[in-house]
């Protein structure tokens, strides 16, 4: 008896697996056969997905369907919400599947998609756009509507899917209410077009502070009101400002921002790295997603602020957040894309403490009352939470840190141990490893021990990603690369291999990064156009909102190329690609490469010994344009690009020499020749 009765539970487990097995493998979708995490994560919707490709567009085409493409990624909160209120609804599934072909777009993995049409929703909307973003488009590809998080039913603002696809589906039968409908998008897109052309370098160093100065929150640091993004680019360009012309509003600007982000919630004050914005104009309710790219930009400025003041709290940043990225993104030497907002279903439930609890824990353990106290204030606790009911997000209220504070973290820190970590996103993308391998060649220069681990990590990526001639995109840990690189995975890891170089000064690196920058120019530099991509699907632009322009970040990296001895075509080239309608505040980078056309760079040699020896010195050259190139020589030399203008037997002597020589120059007055 006792058998039967194992046997029948054996029975009965097995066909509750079962059932569970069916009820997942009712509704599979194409998706189920792709890579990418975030595409996984809608292989089971009984939305009929597609991958983006030539086989979905085609089948818009022949079954003369609307298209309905939706861009989002694997961490990103509100796309999760979406697909968890109305791609797993049988109603809006219905809908979709009868008279739209439904394509999934990953943005990580197709980033020229993604900017393509957040271009076009700016121009629709005159607005910067977001994750989701849902598309519906015709047959031909032509633009119908395009929003961000659509709900199923009314709200937010929307009429909610359920309304809109039917409206939409109707539109597509009456060729004269569609035709109007497409012409109406196009006026709404000339409206909104509002770029102001900037005819090459003239004005553009006021042009930016001025706009940057207007959009300043000078109570709470950053710029505008929120969401609030750390904007690592706009910083290192007022650094750079401040660096030249001895700015105090631009340090003044940085300052205040280092400062209010290293206090506030967009950091993680107990296991660092920074969360990629916030909801509030005082940094303090983040959206808890951390991407690799936020971090590895945002290192590079505090390592450079540290250089510039010496404030140990922008060293103990970037010690912590290095920390952070290795521990839970790092991967043999190299690094996953990005951590979820969500645990266990909560959004930021990892990040997140609770105020009794912990008193009473550390009472518990022989905490006096008053310390317990003065430590949850510090660290922002509060009885009533400050983020979510009872719950608080750890934040800094004060300058004067209470005794055992260094303890209390600890504390907090074994609290999370118990906790799910977020969801990771496993790929390894190769321009975002070369931005986290770049800011650990910055970092080195405040701790020489971050050089070996960029070394290994810039061999591993290489060794990984470049393979029989071509570079690929991105990869999961267990595959083989196939998607071939795009615009930022050249531009990104060419500057990685010349912060190498700069480092090291091995030929090897600096070879490198010639061959990444003359590929790069045969596969996205196409009649005098830049593309995001090699099939031109994208235009690339000097935008640095997100993380810092590929674009720029190559114009760069040629100009150094021209430089240094590189075989590469470098400033004719960069003079005619960034003659372009910009706004400096939305293109820092772009404003820093023309400030460098205008002032030009300032060559340091000197034998390879010597250099090596003098590394911590040229590093705190208050000129921000400097280079240096090993050369036979008996001195150290300063160069420009067209003649030498002084030379020394030490380092020291020949940066007083570099420094009269800047300032004796008026604004401007050295201009590159060819």
């Amino acid at each position: 008896m006792i058998i039967h009765k194992y046997v029948k539970i054996a029975k009965l487990a097995s066909l509750f697996l079962i059932s569970l097995w069916l009820q997942a493998a009712v509704h599979t979708n194409a998706l189920i056969h792709e890579p990418s995490p975030y595409l996984q994560q809608h292989a089971h919707n009984p939305v009929n997905w597609y991958p983006w490709g030539k086989k979905a567009l085609e089948k818009a085409k022949k079954e003369h369907k609307l298209i309905f493409l939706s861009i989002g990624y694997s961490t990103c909160h509100w796309c999760h919400v979406m697909e968890e209120e109305s791609f797993t609804d049988k109603r809006v599934a219905a809908l979709l599947n009868r008279a739209f072909v439904s394509i999934k777009v990953d943005r990580e993995q197709y980033p020229q998609i993604d900017k393509k049409y957040q271009r076009i929703y700016r121009a629709v909307h005159g607005k910067r756009g977001g994750w989701p973003l849902s598309v519906f488009l015709t047959p031909q590809m032509e633009l119908l509507d395009i929003r961000t998080y659509v709900p199923k039913e009314e709200g937010y603002g929307s009429e909610g899917l359920l309304k809109l696809l039917p409206k939409l589906a109707v539109l597509h039968s009456d060729p004269q209410a569609l035709q109007a409908q497409l012409v109406q998008v196009q006026q709404r897109m000339k409206q909104h077009s509002d770029m102001k052309h900037v005819q090459h370098k003239e004005g553009i160093e006021k042009a930016f502070l001025s706009s940057v100065t207007s959009s300043f929150d000078a109570q709470n640091g950053g710029f505008g009101t929120h969401p609030k993004f750390p904007e690592a680019s706009k910083l290192e360009t007022l650094m750079t400002l401040y660096r030249l012309d001895h700015n105090a509003t631009a340090w003044k600007m940085t300052e205040k921002t280092l400062d209010a982000m290293a206090k506030g919630g967009v950091y993680d004050q107990i296991g660092g790295g920074f969360f990629r914005y916030t909801l509030d104009a005082a940094w303090q309710t983040p959206h808890f997603e951390k991407m690799l790219y936020t971090n590895a930009e945002i290192i590079r400025v505090y390592t450079k602020a540290y250089l510039l003041s010496g404030k140990a709290d922008y060293r103990r940043i970037v010690n912590e957040s290095i920390a952070a990225m290795q521990r839970h993104f790092g991967y043999k030497g190299l690094f996953f894309s990005a951590a979820d907002a969500d645990s266990n279903g909560e959004e930021g439930g990892y990040y997140l403490e609770n105020y009794g609890e912990i008193r009473a824990a550390l009472l518990g353990k022989g905490w006096q009352p008053e310390s317990i106290d003065d430590n949850l204030a510090y660290y922002g606790i509060e009885e009533d939470g400050n983020i979510d009911g009872e719950l608080s997000l750890p934040h800094i209220t004060s300058a004067a840190k209470p005794p055992r504070a260094k303890a209390f973290k600890v504390y907090i820190a074994s609290l999370r141990k118990r906790r799910t970590f977020p969801f990771v996103d496993r790929k390894i993308n190769t321009a975002w490893n070369a931005m986290m391998i770049d800011a650990l060649f910055v970092a080195s220069r405040m701790d020489r021990r971050y050089l070996a681990e960029a070394e290994t990590s810039l061999d591993a990526l290489w060794r990984r990603m470049y393979r029989k001639g071509v570079l690929y995109h991105q990869v999961l840990p267990d595959g083989i690369p196939k998607q071939k690189g795009l615009l930022e995975d050249y531009a990104f890891l060419t500057k990685a291999y010349l912060g190498a170089y700069e480092r090291t000064y091995k030929k090897v690196y600096l070879d490198r990064a010639v061959r990444l920058a003359s590929e790069a120019l045969k596969r996205f530099y196409q009649r005098g156009v830049w593309y995001l991509d090699s099939e031109g699907i994208a235009r690339a632009d000097f935008d640095d909102r997100y993380y810092t322009s590929p674009l720029s970040v190559l114009l760069h990296s040629l100009l150094t190329l021209s430089e240094v001895g590189g075989k590469v075509q470098g400033y004719d080239l960069v003079q005619k690609s960034v003659s372009v309608a910009v706004k400096p505040s939305e293109s820092p980078a772009l404003v820093s490469l023309l400030m460098r056309l205008t002032r030009g760079d300032v060559l340091v040699h000197a034998d390879k010994v010597r250099l090596l020896e003098a590394q911590l010195q040229i590093d705190h050259i208050r000129y921000p344009f400097i280079l240096s190139q090993p050369e036979e020589s008996s001195e150290y030399l300063a160069c420009t690009r067209t003649s030498c203008f002084a030379h020394a037997a030490s380092i020291e002597a020949l940066i007083m020499k570099i420094d009269a020589y800047k300032d004796a120059e008026p604004q401007g007055a050295y201009r590159w020749q060819k």
